[in-house]
C-alpha cells in the first residue's frame, strides 16, 4: 500500500510539472509591453477609455500583455523626465510631436516610425501634417499623431450671460464692461484653470502673442531678425497683466487645478471658459444634451488695442500621439508588438471613439465617416466640427515651436505676472536670456 501510495504521488507530481511546463510555454509566447499613458482618472470618460481602447486591444491581441502606467498633467512630464534620465523609458509612450516632449526628441530616445509606416502603406490614411517629419523636433517622424488640435478655444455659456441680460462680448472692451455685471450676480467672467503654468501659455498667450506679433513671428525670432524683447512681445505680456487687473481673469484662477476647470464651467461658475479643443468631451459629458445648445465655442474676442496685427485667430498644432522606445530596434519581435499597439492607438476605430468622447475635434486619419458619426455626436460635438469657421488666422503654439529651456521660463513668468510678482519687461528679459542660452548650446 505504501508503494502504491508513493507511486500515486510520483505520477501526480509528474502531471503537475507537465502542467507547469505547459503554462511556462504559454507565458513564453506572450510579449509584455510597458506603456506610459496620459489619462485623467478624474474625467468621466476614463473608464470608457480603459475598456474601449486598452482592454479591447488585449482581447484582440492575446499574445501581447500591456503593463500600463497612467499619469496626467505635470506628473506625466515629471515621469518622462525621470525615466529618461534613468534610462527606463517604456516600450511605448504617449508623446507630443513638438517641443513639449523635447527630451525624447532632442536625445533621440524614440525611433523613426516612417520605415514602418511606409512598409505597411499607412501614409494614405493620414493627413499630410501627420506624415511630415519636418514638423517634429528630431527631424524624423518619432510620434504618430492622433490629430490636429486647436490649443485655444473660447467656450461661452449663454445661460449665464442671458441670466444677467448680456450677449457674448465681441471685443475686449465689451468683455471688461461685463465684469462688474457678472461679479454682482456671483459669476466669474473668464474661467481658466491656471495653476499648472503651461495652461496660460498654451491655451491663451500663444494666441495673444500671434495677434500682437503678426504672422510667422516665431520664425523671425528663430532667424534672429527679432527677439523676445520686441515691443510687440512685451505688449502681449502686458495684455496678460491687463486681463488680471481688469478682472477679466480672476487671480483665484491661478489656484485652480487643470482637472477642475470643466466641472466649474459646466456648473455655471463663469460666463466664459478658455481651454483647448481637446476639453470638449470633459465639458460636454457634464452638461445635459438638452442644454448643450446654450454653449457656444468660438475664439477670444477682438483685442481692440493699438498694436494688434490681426484678430479672429486661434492657435493650432499637430496633436499628441504615440512613440516607440528606440531600444526596441534591437528586439524585432517586441518592436513588432509595439508597432501593432501604436497602429491600434491611432487606428480608425480608436479615433472614432475619441471623436465620440470629444478628445479630438480633428483626427489625423482621413478614412473616418463623419456623416455616420453625426447620429452619435452630441450637440456640442457638432458645434466643434464647425469651430474652424470661427477664425481666419492660425498662429503657433509656443511650446510646439520652442523647446523646454525656452518655454518653461515663459510659463513661469506668465504665472508670475498674474501673481503680480514680475513685470512684463522682467519676464521678457528672462525669456530672452533663456533663448540666448539655448541658442548658444544648439
Amino acid at each position: 500500500m505504501k508503494k502504491l501510495f508513493l507511486l500515486v504521488l510520483v505520477v501526480a507530481a509528474m502531471f503537475a510539472l507537465a502542467a507547469c511546463s505547459g503554462n511556462n510555454d504559454d507565458d513564453e509566447d506572450i510579449i509584455t509591453l510597458t506603456v506610459l499613458n496620459y489619462l485623467d482618472f478624474a474625467s468621466i470618460g476614463a473608464a470608457d477609455e480603459i475598456r474601449e481602447i486598452w482592454d479591447a486591444f488585449e482581447d484582440a491581441h492575446p499574445h501581447i500583455r500591456i503593463e500600463r502606467q497612467d499619469e496626467f498633467d505635470d506628473s506625466f512630464h515629471f515621469a518622462v523626465e525621470a525615466q529618461a534620465a534613468a534610462g527606463t523609458l517604456p516600450d511605448v509612450m504617449f508623446a507630443w510631436p513638438t517641443g513639449r516632449s523635447t527630451t525624447v526628441h532632442q536625445n533621440e530616445l524614440i525611433m523613426d516610425l516612417m520605415p514602418l509606416i511606409e512598409r505597411d502603406g499607412l501614409q494614405r490614411y493620414f493627413i499630410p501634417q501627420a506624415m511630415n517629419p519636418a514638423l517634429q523636433p528630431a527631424g524624423f517622424l518619432g510620434v504618430l499623431s492622433q490629430g490636429f488640435t486647436a490649443s485655444h478655444a473660447f467656450y461661452v455659456n449663454m445661460e449665464v450671460l442671458e441670466s444677467v441680460g448680456l450677449q457674448p462680448a465681441r471685443t475686449y472692451s465689451e468683455l471688461v464692461a461685463q465684469v462688474p455685471i457678472l461679479r454682482e450676480a456671483g459669476f466669474d467672467t473668464v474661467l481658466m484653470p491656471n495653476h499648472a503654468t503651461w495652461v496660460m501659455q498654451s491655451c491663451l498667450f500663444s494666441m495673444i502673442a500671434g495677434r500682437f506679433m503678426g504672422p510667422d513671428w516665431e520664425q523671425s525670432i528663430l532667424s534672429g531678425e527679432r527677439n523676445f524683447l520686441d515691443p510687440a512681445f512685451i505688449a502681449a505680456l502686458d495684455f496678460v497683466r491687463m486681463m488680471y487687473d481688469d478682472g477679466v481673469l480672476s487671480r483665484t484662477t491661478l489656484l485652480v487645478d487643470y482637472g477642475e476647470g470643466p466641472g466649474l464651467f459646466a456648473t455655471g461658475e463663469a460666463a466664459y471658459y478658455i481651454d483647448g479643443d481637446w476639453r470638449l468631451g470633459d465639458i460636454s459629458q457634464l452638461i445635459p444634451v438638452d442644454r448643450q445648445h446654450n454653449i457656444g465655442i468660438t475664439v477670444f474676442p477682438e483685442i481692440d488695442l493699438p498694436g494688434v496685427q490681426f484678430n479672429s485667430s486661434s492657435t493650432a498644432v499637430l496633436a499628441t500621439g504615440w512613440a516607440i522606445n528606440r531600444n526596441l530596434e534591437d528586439d524585432p519581435e517586441k518592436l513588432e508588438a509595439a508597432w501593432t499597439l501604436v497602429k491600434w492607438l491611432v487606428g480608425r476605430e480608436v479615433q472614432e471613439f475619441r471623436l465620440r468622447m470629444g478628445t479630438f475635434a480633428t483626427p489625423s486619419r482621413t478614412d473616418i465617416d463623419f456623416n455616420a458619426l453625426s447620429t452619435v455626436l452630441d450637440p456640442m460635438q457638432m458645434t466643434m466640427t464647425r469651430f474652424g469657421d470661427e477664425f481666419q488666422h492660425s498662429s503657433v503654439v509656443i511650446d510646439g515651436v520652442f523647446e523646454g529651456p525656452v518655454f518653461t521660463p515663459l510659463n513661469d513668468g506668465l504665472h508670475a505676472i498674474g501673481m503680480g510678482e514680475q513685470t512684463p519687461q522682467e519676464v521678457a528679459d528672462i525669456v530672452q536670456a533663456a533663448f540666448d542660452a539655448w541658442n548658444a548650446a544648439n
